[in-house]
């Protein structure tokens, strides 16, 4: 089994379950990462990244799943062992919410947070707020969840890492994807990403804008 990668970038993560290729050593995995993930990957000087994988063994396939911390695959786990919740589902919420804001959403019992995610509907939505409350455990909750930040509406942090993705795959560095997404800071809550990805091109002056 895979359980961690470190390597660069090289490639993909189109779509909430894109397969990125990450590059170790000469040899390319391909991970699934969400826009999210990629968003959160944080590259070290050399421009390598840690990719903490999930690693699901078929007949017929052999699959990688990528999250940029031990927490996020951790809840991951926790999220396929629920009924109905396969990979691709959870793969899409953690790409739709980071581990803080679902942890809120738990806490808080809102079934609102899970809108637009691809492949919840009502129920599995309120099965994963049942189920998760428990096998997450008070200790883990209570160190995810946080205060919103004042004056920031809901949301925007998981937009902001979508769009930190959708720009690293299009092969921006770190310091010119941060700078592109504080450019459209204040039009995260208001916009979708495909707007905002035009809006931090334009911020940044690059071709395409």
């Amino acid at each position: 089994m895979i359980g961690r990668l470190v390597g660069t970038i090289v490639g993909g993560g189109q779509g909430d379950d894109g397969v990125t290729t990450v590059d170790v050593g000469g040899v390319g995995y391909e991970v699934m990462l969400s826009l999210g993930a990629l968003g959160r990957l944080r590259a070290a000087d050399d421009g390598r990244v840690t990719v903490h994988v999930h690693t699901v063994v078929r007949e017929d396939a052999f699959l990688l799943y990528g999250f940029p911390s031990l927490e996020e695959r951790h809840v991951f786990r926790t999220l396929i062992g629920i009924s109905s919740v396969g990979p691709k589902t959870a793969l899409a919420i953690l790409g739709a919410l980071s581990v803080q804001e679902l942890a809120n959403a738990i806490a808080r019992q809102e079934l609102k947070a899970f809108t637009g995610v691809s492949g919840v509907g009502r129920k599995i939505a309120e099965r994963i707020l049942l189920e998760l409350k428990d096998k997450l455990g008070a200790l883990e909750l209570a160190g995810a969840v946080a205060p919103a930040v004042a004056g920031a509406p809901a949301g925007t942090s998981a937009k902001a890492e979508l769009l930190r993705g959708a720009l690293a795959t299009m092969g921006f560095k770190p310091a010119e994807v941060e700078r592109a997404v504080d450019a459209v800071r204040d039009q995260l809550a208001g916009n979708e990403l495909r707007d905002l990805v035009r809006l931090a091109l334009r911020g940044i002056g690059a071709p395409g804008a």
